[in-house]
C-alpha cells in the first residue's frame, strides 16, 4: 500500500521523537518507524536500565561501607537480583511508556511498527506498507558487535543488550572489552558480588583517554576487586561444561581465565546493513556509518541520517543535537553544524569521569602553548566530607587565548562539574572568567577555580 507522507523518520531513538514532534509542530504529515521497541537503546538497552542498575550497585555499595560512616548495616548485605531487575524495568517502563503516550497523541505523526528499508530513492517499504517522502530521516541507530573470535560459535554469550535480562548473580563474569560499556558493568557486578575479569587487548583500558585517567580508573576497579587482564594479543574462547574460557596471550597472568559467563563489550557497529541503502544510493564508510555532511545531510537529495548511525557522535546527547541541528536549519533559519559541537562526555564508573574537549594526546599534536593544572580529590572538602576522595581533576588551558582546550574530572559529582567548564568554553571566553566565580561552598564546582590557579607550563612540551 502506497502512502504519502511530507516526511518519513526511520528509528525512535534519541533524535527521532524529538524531530517527529517537531514536525508535528509545523504540520507536517509524518511517518515515524520503529522496528523494535520505542526509544531505541538510550530507553531500552543504554542510558535508562543500566544507570537504574549502576544506582542499585552503588547502594549496595555504601551499605557495605558502613562503618566508614559510622553504620553498621546489621548483618551481610544480599542482594536480591531479581528485585534489582524489577526496579531497573520500572524505570525503564515509565520513560517508554511516557513516550509512547507522547507520540501517539502527536495528530500528524503516524507510528508504523516494523523493519523498514529503502526502495527508492525517497520511498521505503515496511510490513507491506510504502510510505514516501521528499524528507527521509534515518535515525536507525547501532547495536553491539560481535567480533570474529574463535570458538565463538560454540560459546554462549551476553551483550549490553541481554544483560538487561539477567536476574540472577553470575558467579564468574568475564567482560571482553575494558572501554566504556564493559567497564560499566565491571563495577557494577562486582558491586553486586560477581566475581569479574575484563580482558582488554590494548595495554590499557579505555585507550582514547589520557594515560593518567586510564591508570586511575583501573587503579579504582581493581581497589574493589575487579581483575583486569591487558595486552591480550589474542582471544578464543571454549565451552566447558557449563562454563566458559577465554584463552589469552597477555605479558603477565596466567595463559587463560574461566568464568560461569561472557560479555562481549568490544565495541557497536551501525544498524545500516538491512536497511537497502543501495536502492537509495546511500553512502556508507567503511564501517558502515552513514557518510553525512556538517549539517548530516547524506549525499542523496533529502536525506538525512541523524544518531549513532552517522559516526558522528555515540551518545545520547549528540543523538538529540543532531535533531536540534536539523530543526534549526530546516525550520528556524538558524545555520548549526556538526562541527560547533565540543567533545563532552562521562564513564558512569563510581566515582565518574566527566571529559570535555582535547585529551592530552590531542593537545601534544596540536603543538600550541599551553598551561596545565591538576589536583587529587583529596584536596576538595566535599569529597573529603563524603569519603570519596579517589580520583583527580585536570584541565589544559591556551597559553595564548587563555581558552581551555580541554578537561579531565575524575571523581565525585565529576559528570556534573565539568559542565561549568563546557559552558564557559561554548561561551568563548577565557578560563580567568571561572577563576573570578563564586561558587557554593561545599561543592565539586568550587574547586574549579582554585584548580585553575595552579595553571603551569608542562614538564614536557
Amino acid at each position: 500500500m502506497s502512502e504519502t507522507f511530507d516526511v518519513v523518520i526511520i528509528g525512535t531513538g534519541q533524535a527521532g521523537p524529538g524531530l517527529a514532534g517537531r514536525c508535528n509542530k509545523e504540520g507536517l504529515k509524518t511517518a515515524l518507524i520503529e522496528r523494535s521497541l520505542l526509544g531505541g537503546t538510550c530507553v531500552n538497552d543504554g542510558c535508562t536500565p543500566t544507570k537504574a542498575l549502576i544506582a542499585s550497585a552503588r547502594a549496595v555499595h555504601i551499605a557495605r561501607r558502613g562503618d566508614d560512616y559510622g553504620f553498621s548495616p546489621g548483618g551481610e548485605v544480599r542482594v536480591d537480583m531479581k528485585r534489582v531487575k524489577a526496579r531497573k524495568d520500572d524505570v525503564v517502563r515509565q520513560s517508554s511508556e511516557g513516550l509512547e503516550k507522547w507520540l501517539h497523541g502527536m495528530e500528524n505523526v503516524t507510528v508504523i511498527h516494523g523493519h523498514a528499508r529503502f526502495t527508492g530513492p525517497h520511498s521505503v517499504a515496511v510490513n507491506g506498507r510504502e510510505p514516501s517522502a521528499e524528507r527521509i530521516f534515518i535515525n536507525a541507530g547501532c547495536r553491539a558487535a560481535i567480533p570474529d573470535m574463535p570458538g565463538l560459535s560454540d560459546v554462549p554469550y551476553l551483550t549490553s543488550s541481554s544483560m538487561m535480562e539477567v536476574d540472577f548473580l553470575p558467579e564468574h563474569l568475564i567482560i571482553v572489552g575494558g572501554s566504556y560499556i564493559g567497564l560499566e558493568f565491571a563495577q557494577m557486578y562486582r558491586r553486586f558480588g560477581s566475581r569479574v575479569t575484563v580482558c582488554e587487548r590494548s595495554a590499557r583500558l579505555i585507550g582514547r583517554e589520557d594515560e593518567d585517567v586510564s591508570d586511575m580508573v583501573r587503579e579504582i576497579l581493581e581497589s574493589e576487586g575487579v581483575e583486569v587482564r591487558a595486552s591480550a594479543e589474542c582471544f578464543e574462547v571454549e565451552r566447558r561444561g557449563t562454563r566458559v574460557a577465554v584463552k589469552l596471550a597477555c605479558r603477565e597472568g596466567a595463559p587463560e581465565v574461566e568464568g560461569s559467563h561472557l560479555l562481549l563489550a568490544v565495541g557497536r557497529r551501525p544498524n545500516t546493513d538491512d536497511l537497502g541503502l543501495e536502492a537509495a544510493d546511500i553512502a556508507t564508510d567503511e564501517r558502515g556509518y552513514v557518510k553525512v555532511d556538517d549539517q548530516l545531510r547524506t549525499n542523496a537529495e533529502g536525506i538525512w541520517a541523524l544518531g549513532d548511525v552517522n559516526g558522528r557522535g555515540a551518545f545520547t546527547h549528540t543523538a538529540y543535537n543532531d535533531y536540534e541541528i536539523v530543526a534549526a536549519n530546516l525550520f528556524d533559519g538558524d545555520s548549526r553544524k556538526v562541527t560547533d559541537r565540543i567533545p563532552v562526555y562521562a564513564l558512569f564508573i563510581d566515582p565518574p569521569l566527566g571529559r570535555v574537549g582535547m585529551t592530552d594526546a590531542q593537545v601534544r599534536a596540536s603543538g600550541r602553548p599551553v598551561l596545565v593544572a591538576k589536583m587529587p580529590m583529596k584536596r576538595v572538602g566535599r569529597a573529603r566530607e563524603a569519603s570519596e576522595t579517589k580520583g583527580f581533576m585536570k584541565v589544559v588551558v591556551d597559553k595564548e587565548t587563555q581558552r581551555i582546550l580541554g578537561a579531565a574530572l575524575l571523581g565525585m559529582s565529576g559528570d556534573e562539574a565539568v559542565h561549568s567548564i563546557l559552558d564557559v568554553m561554548y561561551a568563548d571566553k577565557p578560563y580567568t572568567l571561572i577563576r573570578r566565580a563564586v561558587h557554593i561552598h561545599p561543592t565539586v564546582s568550587e574547586l574549579i577555580p582554585t584548580l585553575l590557579e595552579g595553571l603551569k607550563p608542562p614538564v614536557a612540551q
